[in-house]
């Protein structure tokens, strides 16, 4: 895909950039979509259909202005280790034709509707899997973005990008973006971050609406947080069920406005790029790496339930207003039959420890815990109340100066295994 593949003959090398598809032609309604598939589409997807770009081609798959769209069974790459823009040895050639095997983004989309993304797997671009701004009622499942050089979901598109309606993610897997990717290999190499020039981020978006529901996920070992939605701060719900956040270089998950998340499972295990072969500079804990990051545009509720947070950050949940808003004194964080495990702070001078829950600007918000298992983190006085936290009788917490004596056989097996998990952080 891009100059030199077969109908871009009227293409210019020079200009290879700009030598991409159109937009993919909408269905007539939901019911009657496009469909772009590859072989055994309806059927477990069982060929291995590859689209990749080259020459500098600013995407392989065009979505502008593209409603009723089903895109399934596709591979989507280049066949370039190239990163744009790298401040190593992997930069790409955009300043002389021939440019090389490679592309900068998957797919684009703009002021589209109604689009299914299935069974796709996007990797190894020289920037972006996906870049995509003003969305209604997306849904994308079974959907790999991994290894692209400067980010795998943006949201962040020229003009307003705000998305509404529903935004759906199931069985959805974003790794080792902010990194390039060795080809034909696919291990990934000069993982960088923002001091290096680069971004990082596994999904980051611009201002945004919409009820966003996010199942069944996973958001690893990107060079800067793992999800973002940060700008989530035009109105809707972000429910996360059964999500892994584990190895991002600053947040694991940062939110704003109200939130569920249940059975899911946060290692904030943020100085994972330190010494690695494939690190070429990555911002070890960046904006002090907290396993949670909340923020509040007045009055919004957050539940937390049934997960398990690991912090070697500042701490496990911070939170306070986004910048421009102002809390009304009606927010709320109500954590349920958590666990909540804080390691020392990877920034800090090896005796301080990551706190459960810290806030600024936000009035009197405190942290309401209960039914949680809470193990070694500060900021928190067990069954009482502290200036952040609100333990209820039924909280069980081990200090940090007892942890390294208490039995953690005595704990369930599932928090055993979570501890054997993250006690080399």
């Amino acid at each position: 895909m891009g100059y030199g593949a077969p109908g871009t003959e009227s293409c210019e090398a020079d200009s290879a950039f700009g030598c991409h598809m159109p937009p993919i032609p909408g269905g007539p309604d939901p019911d009657q979509p496009t469909r772009i598939v590859g072989e055994g589409w309806g059927t477990g997807c069982t060929g291995s259909l590859e689209l990749w770009g080259t020459e500098r081609a600013w995407f392989v798959l065009n979505l502008t202005d593209s409603s009723n769209v089903e895109v399934a069974c596709l591979e989507i790459s280049d066949h370039s280790t190239c990163v744009e823009f790298h401040s190593g040895e992997l930069e790409c050639n955009r300043d002389v034709a021939p440019f090389g095997e490679w592309a900068a983004a998957g797919i684009y989309a703009e002021d589209s509707s109604n689009v299914l993304l299935q069974d796709l797997n996007i990797h190894g671009l020289a920037s972006t899997g996906i870049q995509a701004g003003r969305l209604t009622d997306w849904t994308v499942e079974n959907v790999r973005i991994a290894a692209n050089g400067w980010v795998g979901w943006d949201g962040d598109i020229d003009g307003d990008d705000s998305n509404t309606g529903v935004m759906t993610f199931r069985n959805w897997i974003v790794e080792w973006n902010g990194c390039g990717e060795t080809y034909p290999d696919e291990e990934p190499v000069g993982c960088w971050a923002q001091s290096a020039g680069g971004y990082g981020d596994g999904v980051g978006t611009g201002a945004t609406g919409g009820d966003w529901i996010i199942e069944d996920s996973q958001f690893l070992f990107n060079t800067s947080d793992g999800l973002d939605l940060l700008y989530h701060s035009e109105g809707g719900v972000v429910t996360l069920n059964r999500i892994h956040a584990e190895g991002n270089a600053g947040n694991q998950v940062k939110v704003t406005g109200s939130t569920i998340l249940s059975e899911s499972v946060l290692i904030g295990n943020c100085a994972f790029f330190e010494n690695q072969l494939f690190t070429f500079q990555v911002d070890a804990c960046r904006a002090l790496g907290n396993t949670l990051h909340l923020t509040f545009t007045g009055g919004e509720q957050v539940e937390i339930s049934n997960s398990m947070l690991y912090g070697q950050g500042d701490g496990l949940i911070g939170a306070g207003p986004r910048e421009g808003y102002t809390c009304t004194g009606a927010e709320t964080i109500v954590a349920r039959n958590d666990v909540f495990v804080a390691d020392l702070e990877f920034l800090g001078d090896g005796e301080d420890v990551a706190f459960l829950f810290y806030q600024e600007e936000c009035g009197n918000l405190a942290l309401d815990s209960d039914f949680n298992t809470i193990l070694g983190a500060k900021n928190v006085i067990c069954n009482d109340r502290s200036d952040y936290v609100i333990s209820g009788e039924d909280d069980f917490c081990v200090d940090s100066e007892s942890l390294a004596d208490f039995p953690l056989q005595s704990l369930s097996v599932e928090v055993q295994e979570f501890l054997q998990k993250v006690e080399n952080y």
